[in-house]
């Protein structure tokens, strides 16, 4: 069996539904809207949540309880190994140097380096909080850590 021998299973390719072609294609008249009605006009459909004028389900439940997410910081995150790849030897690394080579491009309260990756590169790490691991790699590469 050659590549152009091949066929598609029965079934697998099933032409479009050719709405609005006259009476003796079956889908003529009214184009398989019905007749009348909201769903038969143009711009036709209701939205999301929508019950027909009942009163809809997020309005009906019960709203109690507490979350926070609206009040904790948003924190990006960057790898070590990104950094070895953006920077140069020597180079200091803080919010700007980092919004300029592209690793950190939405807002957010706070920076935090993590250790996933190799570094190689001596950097200086400033205005950003730093893992663990990402510490130990930073200083194993002869880099430092200015709060």
């Amino acid at each position: 069996m050659q590549l152009q021998d091949t066929q598609n299973r029965p079934g697998a390719r099933k032409r479009r539904k050719r709405i609005g072609c006259g009476e003796s294609s079956g889908h003529g008249k009214t184009s398989c809207k019905g007749n009348k009605g909201q769903m038969a006009r143009s711009g036709r459909g209701i939205r999301p949540g929508f019950e027909g004028g009942q009163m809809p389900m997020h309005r009906r439940l019960p709203k109690k309880g507490f979350n926070n997410a609206a009040f904790q910081d948003a924190i990006e995150v960057v790898n070590v190994g990104e950094l070895n790849n953006a920077f140069e030897d020597g180079a200091t690394v803080d919010e700007a140097s980092l919004r300029t080579v592209g690793l950190v491009s939405r807002n957010c309260d706070s920076i935090k380096v993590l250790g996933t990756g190799e570094l190689t590169r001596k950097l200086t790490i400033q205005g950003a909080k730093v893992s663990a691991a990402a510490r130990e790699k930073i200083e194993k590469a002869g880099g430092s850590i200015a709060a």
